[in-house]
C-alpha cells in the first residue's frame, strides 16, 4: 500500500496563514469596534471613560481572548484595584516617584494574590499619578470603561462564534 502524498510545499502554510490572517482580522476588528464603541459612548455622554491602559486590555481581549489575562473578573477587578491602589497611594504620599513605584508594586502584589492579573492595569497607578484625579476615577473611567469593554468583548465573540457554526 503506498503512502499517502504529502501535500505541495507551501499548501499547508498557506492554509495556515489564510487561518491566522483572519484571526488577525477578527482582532482587529474587535479591538476597532470595542475602542470606537467606548469613544462614541463618552463623546455622547461627555463622561471620561477612556484610560491609555484600555487600548493593551483590547489587545488581550480581542488578540488572546482565552489568555489566562483575559477572563471578565481579571479585567474588571484588576483595573478596579490598580487604580484604587494608585489613589490611595497618591492621597496618602502624595505625588511623586517614590509613592507610585510603591502603588505600582502594590498594584502588581494585589492583582497576584487576589488572582487578577491583568497586565494593563498594570499602567493605571502610573496613569494615576499622570493626571492627579479624584476618587470618582475609580467609577468613571476605570469600572465603568472596563465593564463596557468586557461586554463589548463578549457580544462581539458570542456573535461571531455564532456566525462561524
Amino acid at each position: 500500500m503506498p503512502l499517502p502524498s504529502a501535500p505541495a510545499v507551501g499548501a499547508r502554510e498557506g492554509t495556515a496563514w489564510r487561518s491566522r490572517a483572519g484571526e488577525v482580522l477578527l482582532a482587529g476588528l474587535g479591538a476597532f469596534a470595542a475602542l470606537a464603541l467606548v469613544g462614541l459612548l463618552a463623546a455622547t455622554t461627555k463622561q471620561a471613560l477612556m484610560l491609555g491602559s484600555f487600548g493593551a486590555s483590547c489587545v488581550l481581549l480581542f488578540g488572546f481572548p482565552s489568555s489566562p489575562f483575559s477572563p471578565a473578573r481579571n479585567v474588571i477587578c484588576g483595573h478596579l484595584l490598580a487604580s484604587f491602589i494608585g489613589l490611595l497611594f497618591l492621597h496618602l504620599f502624595g505625588p511623586g516617584w517614590l509613592p507610585l513605584a510603591g502603588a505600582g508594586a502594590c498594584a502588581l502584589m494585589a492583582m497576584m494574590l487576589t488572582r487578577t492579573v491583568h497586565p494593563p492595569a498594570g499602567s493605571n497607578p502610573v496613569i494615576v499619578f499622570l493626571a492627579q484625579p479624584g476618587w470618582q476615577f475609580l467609577l468613571v473611567p476605570t469600572l465603568a470603561g472596563a465593564v463596557i469593554l468586557v461586554l463589548i468583548a463578549r457580544l462581539y465573540w458570542n456573535t461571531v462564534r455564532r456566525k462561524a457554526r
